[in-house]
């Protein structure tokens, strides 16, 4: 893959650089409550914008249905960027549409504009090849040159991703040169013990990493949602918690490989259980009991790691030469149900170990739990993209930047 170091090397003064960047950023009534993603970008399009290029930021937000949806706008994303760079940010309200070509073709040397949401077109997402391709061909307009910095989106065969890049010359950004490089510590060069803790809430988000980390890792923590999945296949009462009785039969094989491979596979020994799921807009004080993971009432869920549970695994974290975490343990939203997460998060922070923190959940409890982000040793900005790395797939957007 050629470096953006390179490319600068090979001169932009005066070329317009498409940056396929992930400011896909959780907004809250049009206000963004993590900016981290921008930020992961800023140095590649502050590189490029010093070296004299005209620069065409573009990106996905949420889940728009291929046509414009003003709650999933780009714009105050666009407006953050501006603050971060400390000048004028320039934004077209489509695609590849008359305000796209406009906007691209007014700007100067050094100067940066953001395209609207690329999903609002359908081509973006198509899995019909020539739909995507004519997209990407719209795409390859805006620019001469095209630079991939949005890891969150490379496991994804779209068409900003996959197809724009074999249309023009490229190069990998700063952020996705950073991220690989991280991963292969988590895969091909890994220091031990190696810990792995993941969360969330469902099992079968995790099915494959699991898989594939139980020929890899020595321990793997269990916590979230998806770890009463692993309790009621352990045959424990698990109440009203969030369960997966399809994957159980999966679970179970899971844990016999774990026993016979030596891979540690550590469950909660207690949890906080509560016949009410919080509210996260008042953040009311819940109300909930602690109990053992094997005695949840019936008519209660779990909804955080107890404190046992917390010194458990920050135990086994603690000599831990790699720990990668992917995962809420808890619902860490609500306060009362964020302790679980902070243990995690304390125990990464206090570990000599080389500490990656990866998906957009977990890196989001980081900051919103009030950690020092240059605590860690990495917070990745893929979750999806991250965990399809470590499951050993080929990510489409990495390949089309290495053709």
């Amino acid at each position: 893959m050629k470096t953006i170091d390179e490319l600068l090397a090979e001169g932009v003064k005066g070329k317009r650089v498409f940056v396929r960047a992930d400011l896909n950023v959780p907004l809250a009534e049009g206000t963004i409550t993590d900016d981290g993603r921008i930020r992961a970008v800023q140095p590649t399009i502050e590189k490029l914008a010093e070296a004299g290029a005209r620069v065409v930021v573009a990106s996905h937000l949420g889940r728009p249905k291929g046509a414009p949806d003003p709650a999933f706008s780009l714009a105050p994303a666009a407006a953050r960027l501006g603050e971060l760079l400390g000048t004028g940010v320039a934004f077209a309200t489509d695609t590849v549409g008359s305000s796209a070509k406009e906007t691209v073709a007014a700007l100067t040397d050094g100067q940066v504009a953001v395209i609207e949401n690329l999903r609002f077109n359908a081509g973006e997402t198509s899995k019909d090849d020539a739909e995507r391709g004519a997209f990407a061909d719209q795409l390859a307009e805006l620019a001469d040159v095209y630079v991939g910095d949005g890891f969150g989106a490379v496991h994804r065969k779209h068409a900003s991703v996959f197809d724009l890049p074999a249309r023009l010359p490229h190069a990998v950004g700063q952020l996705i040169a950073t991220e690989v490089g991280v991963l292969k510590k988590l895969t091909d060069e890994v220091k031990r013990p190696y810990v792995v803790v993941l969360g969330g809430a469902k099992v079968s988000d995790k099915l494959a990493v699991i898989d594939e980390l139980l020929g890899k890792a020595d321990r793997l923590l269990i916590g979230g949602g998806m770890a009463y999945t692993f309790l009621y296949a352990k045959g424990y009462e698990v109440g009203i918690s969030l369960l997966q009785k399809d994957q159980v039969d999966k679970v179970k094989e899971y844990m016999r490989r774990a026993e016979e491979t030596g891979v540690e596979l550590v469950l909660p020994v207690d949890v906080l259980a509560s016949t009410d799921f919080p509210d996260l807009k008042t953040k009311a004080p819940a109300v909930f009991e602690t109990v053992d993971a094997d005695k949840i009432p019936a008519d209660k869920e779990g909804l955080d790691i107890g404190p046992k549970t917390r010194e458990l695994y920050a135990s086994k974290i603690a000599d831990a030469a790699t720990v990668f975490w992917n995962g809420p343990v808890g619902v860490f939203e609500h306060p009362d149900y964020a302790d679980g997460t902070r243990a995690i998060a304390q125990a990464l922070v206090d570990s000599s170990a080389f500490t990656v923190v990866g998906g957009g959940d977990s890196a989001a409890a980081v900051r919103t739990l009030g950690f020092d982000e240059n605590a860690f040793g990495h917070i990745s900005t893929g979750g999806g993209a991250s965990l399809e790395y470590l499951e050993g797939k080929t990510l489409p957007g990495l390949a089309a930047l290495e053709g």
